[in-house]
């Protein structure tokens, strides 16, 4: 059960985050992130790749890579707000569909795998705070609507349950899980590594960006 509740109590924290505190420092946002950033790449490395190469089929590799391209590509809708871009617009029915479907395809596919991975569970809830808060403050700043904001939260709030909750219903056998295992976990590799690398301003040395990533990696071990 808490695969299907904590990435959806996650958005929930974010998102009302974002309605009591408004403004946010950007340097905190960032902090979060790279803590997240670093929690996913450790809790994919320590549960995901090795299930996925212990079979020892090779061919578990295309779907890795194609898992990184695939989200390259939801990227290209979506604005890289998996990461934390999401800009302003001035009129709130310019709101962006595509990134908005492209943020939903991607919390659908990483739930799929997550019933039995506790580690990605962690992870992944923990990436959908600073995400969801955000998401959150790009839809206030766009001046919509309440019910506006509680639908799309809503809807973005369910994916990744619904994800897992559908990989449960239809019974997917081990066999037929590792290729989406593999596949998300090109996803969660490519957004992590990039979480990662830009969390630092200018490839500068900061220390506090340091420890948290270091905090989140060691985190993911030990949960």
């Amino acid at each position: 059960m808490m695969h299907l509740l904590m990435p959806f109590i996650a958005v929930l924290l974010g998102s009302v985050a974002a309605l009591l505190l408004q403004q946010v420092s950007r340097q905190r946002v960032k902090l979060l992130l790279a803590f997240s950033g670093a929690f996913l790449l450790s809790a994919v490395a320590l549960e995901f790749l090795p299930e996925i190469y212990e079979t020892g089929k090779s061919q578990y590799a295309v779907y890795l890579v194609g898992g990184v391209f695939l989200q390259i590509i939801l990227e290209f809708f979506s604005k890289g707000a998996e990461h934390g871009h999401l800009h302003v617009h001035k009129d709130v029915s310019s709101f962006p569909v595509a990134l908005f479907i492209s943020l939903c395809i991607h919390s659908f596919l990483e739930g799929m795998p997550l019933e039995h991975a506790h580690s990605m569970t962690y992870g992944v809830a923990v990436h959908k705070i600073p995400i969801a808060f955000i998401f959150t403050g790009f839809l206030i700043a766009n001046k919509a609507s309440k019910a506006k904001i509680l639908i799309l939260l809503g809807i973005f709030a369910i994916m990744t349950p619904l994800g897992t909750a559908i990989a449960q219903s239809i019974e997917i056998t081990e066999d037929a899980m590792t290729p989406i295992k593999a596949l998300v976990a090109g996803i969660v590799l490519h957004v992590s590594t990039t979480l990662i690398l830009e969390s630092s301003d200018g490839h500068q040395f900061n220390l506090a960006k340091l420890v948290v990533m270091l905090a989140g990696a060691g985190l993911a071990f030990l949960v």
